[in-house]
């Protein structure tokens, strides 16, 4: 699968092989233990959403709300968004650093992690990850940003 018109994070994961299901379960579990306060879950993008609802950041550049992170099952793997540490350059890099430090292959996308098997996955170091950036930070960087890009483009 590799974008779901799933309406439900539930209905999402009875779509799903009973094997992806339970790697894809392990995920949204972690998720749902450690991201910060203030995230609505979702099905947004055909993937299961954690993101900032439209109440707090009503005017995005999208307007859809804003991608915290994300969870999907592809054809050959999953893929793991966490946009919270793609918006700091520093984060990013400790992330992949502590990843790396375990010793654990490391595939990425441009804003995803890719792997087979929640065996392949450092769950320490993506715990870690999803817990270290605030919502309110999150939402401060992204009108830092957006502000810039208005800014280089007059």
């Amino acid at each position: 699968m590799v974008s779901s018109s799933a309406s439900t994070v539930a209905q999402y994961l009875a779509e799903l092989g009973e094997d992806r299901r339970g790697e894809i379960s392990q995920i949204h579990q972690l998720c749902l233990d450690h991201l910060p306060q203030g995230l609505e879950e979702a099905m947004n993008w055909g993937m299961i959403s954690y993101q900032v609802p439209l109440s707090r950041v009503p005017n995005t550049y999208n307007n859809q709300p804003l991608l915290y992170a994300a969870i999907a099952s592809q054809k050959q793997y999953i893929s793991l968004y966490l946009m919270s540490i793609y918006a700091f350059d520093g984060e990013r890099e400790r992330f992949e650093a502590a990843w790396k430090a375990t010793g654990k292959r490391f595939s990425v996308g441009k804003a995803c992690i890719r792997f087979r098997s929640v065996a392949d996955v450092p769950l320490e170091v993506v715990r870690d990850a999803l817990g270290r950036i605030s919502v309110e930070k999150f939402i401060e960087r992204y009108n830092e940003v957006r502000g810039s890009a208005r800014k280089m483009k007059k």
